[in-house]
């Protein structure tokens, strides 16, 4: 099944940290985007689609002179656009979906998810649309308090109320054909469609998630490398 991870926005709001595209930013030893490719990888998808735009050639580059290191993987890489949104992205590459279904996620987002559990419920499900939904991590400290004695105090835990998108999606490509021709994102029109069609499953998703969205998270990432702690690199 390919695997489609979306690489080509601007990632405004971290730009000031970086000259780099915000997928290439590094975590570790590795930019962002193949530490999710090594979520993919370790359950046996190793055909990615890469969609690029805003600097896509520091993205080609970097793989072409890295290709010793995802030798047993197809990595193809498509220019979209510097403008085009999520969803028009998504409709430039629909000649290389050649399967029924296909995975795709965004190209600032960790998990440990169980990637096979994910396609079995696509399957099993057989709708258009599966989304991995997530309790989104809290930003700050939580306290429970008893009048002004604090009872207890967790330091930015996972939020349990309420659910977000994660990314992680699994689609048929009939998701296709519900993207206009017009500049769009996929959460816009495409995916109201599929909810107004009943085409859209959420998958839910409880442990581990992150999006890497400003210089706050990527610190909170590059702590837990330093620390050897890098749960989205674990089997679940």
């Amino acid at each position: 099944m390919k695997v489609v991870i979306l690489a080509g926005g601007y990632g405004s709001r971290i730009a000031d940290y970086s000259e780099l595209p915000k997928p290439m930013i590094p975590i570790g030893k590795y930019p962002i985007i193949v530490h999710i490719m090594k979520i993919y990888i370790k359950y046996g998808f190793k055909d990615f689609i890469i969609p690029i735009g805003y600097k896509g050639k520091i993205i080609q580059n970097y793989f072409r002179k890295n290709k010793k290191k995802f030798k047993n993987c197809n990595i193809k890489i498509v220019n979209t656009g510097i403008n085009s949104l999520t969803g028009t992205r998504l409709k430039k590459i629909k000649k290389f979906l050649t399967d029924d279904n296909f995975m795709l996620t965004y190209g600032d987002g960790l998990s440990d998810i169980n990637l096979r559990k994910l396609v079995k419920f696509h399957k099993k499900h057989k709708k258009v649309v599966t989304l991995t939904a997530v309790h989104p991590p809290a930003r700050f400290g939580e306290l429970k308090l008893s009048g002004n004695i604090v009872k207890s105090f967790q330091e930015k835990p996972q939020l349990q109320d309420g659910w977000i998108n994660g990314g992680f999606f699994v689609l048929n490509k009939k998701f296709i054909k519900y993207i206009p021709k017009k500049n769009v994102q996929i959460e816009r029109e495409p995916l109201t469609k599929a909810a107004e069609k009943k085409q859209f499953m959420a998958y839910k998703h409880t442990s581990f998630w992150y999006c890497i969205d400003n210089r706050r998270d990527l610190k909170v990432i590059e702590r837990m490398c330093r620390k050897g702690k890098e749960p989205w690199n674990k089997l679940s």
